[in-house]
């Protein structure tokens, strides 16, 4: 049997089977021993084959093979360094949901996303929500951040899950695509869902950041079919996002702006650093490319770790 994998625990899997039936399924051991590095050899969106057994009275899918993934979006575990985690497989789109604050959504944390996303060619979508909640002085900071990222071709809207102001928007964007939802813990991602279809009933309940940081290696993405002809991955809350599988002169390729600005530099394996004649830094100080843009890339290529995804870069300037 074929089926793609709906949820995952870590040992079992929930899959869909082509009939519309959902099998509890585990693996073979011999996937753990293939040179896998992820924590998660199989990820929610894979594609699956299984075989069903039963044993007594009850009958369990064991998944023998797993299909080329079209995409992923993967991401450092938090407290395994060297590891990394799978959130999600064979999307469509990903959504990130941002806000200033209560949590904040820091710059280079967004970057980052997007740097991950663009390498594993995943469209990314902004969501600026809880916009009910800003001052005046706020919304601006919002508006400055929404223009920022569409002049560099990003799809961006300003949503309110909990007014579900152009949550509608939120659903045009989802017809007939499989697209996952992430962000912070307390972004507001289960109260979109549940705006976008309020059967489903998703937990609301915030995390406090202390006690979620210990979470965030057990926790696992989960699928859900929508009524508008729509599929979603909820994921939990991501704290950090290290970016992994990346070598350091690539890393500016996935900043578009920069990209389109490479065949202008000096030198073609120009890393925008210290190198003279370098068309992004000329454009840096013309102010044609964002500072805080231009910090997130220098973070990420002389940095080995994921240790300041939290700096707040518009306050340090």
């Amino acid at each position: 049997m074929i089926g793609t994998v709906y949820k995952s625990t870590g040992s079992w899997y929930t899959v869909k089977a082509g009939d519309g039936k959902f099998y509890e399924c585990r693996i073979k051991g011999k996937f753990r021993i293939k040179g896998i590095k992820s924590t998660n050899p199989i990820a929610v969106g894979d594609k699956v084959h299984f075989k069903l057994e039963t044993k007594g009275d009850e009958t369990v899918g064991v998944i023998h093979k797993i299909e080329e993934r079209q995409n992923y979006i993967i991401r450092k575990s938090v407290n395994l360094s060297k590891q990394v985690h799978i959130i999600a497989a064979n999307l469509d789109q990903v959504f990130l949901m941002v806000t200033l604050n209560n949590p904040t959504t820091f710059t280079s944390f967004i970057d980052r996303f997007l740097v991950t996303a663009e390498a594993y060619d995943i469209p990314a979508i902004l969501l600026f929500n809880k916009i009910d909640a800003y001052a005046i002085e706020e919304r601006a900071e919002v508006a400055y951040l929404m223009d920022l990222y569409k002049n560099i071709g990003y799809t961006v809207l300003e949503i309110s899950a909990k007014e579900g102001k152009n949550t509608h928007l939120v659903k045009e964007l989802m017809l007939n695509k499989v697209s996952m939802f992430s962000g912070h813990s307390g972004v507001g991602k289960s109260t979109l869902v549940n705006a976008l279809e309020p059967g489903l009933k998703l937990k609301t309940a915030e995390i406090s950041e202390q006690h979620a940081q210990g979470q965030h290696t057990t926790t696992f993405a989960e699928m859900y079919d929508l009524s508008f002809n729509a599929q979603i991955i909820d994921t939990p809350g991501i704290r950090g996002f290290g970016i992994v599988e990346m070598e350091k002169d690539e890393i500016g390729d996935y900043f578009p702006e920069f990209f389109e600005l490479k065949s202008e530099c000096k030198f073609n394996n120009c890393l925008h650093l210290d190198e003279p004649k370098c068309a992004v830094k000329e454009a840096l100080d013309n102010d044609e490319v964002s500072w805080s843009r231009y910090r997130s890339y220098v973070q990420m290529v002389t940095e080995d770790v994921d240790a300041n995804y939290r700096q707040d870069i518009y306050k340090e300037k």
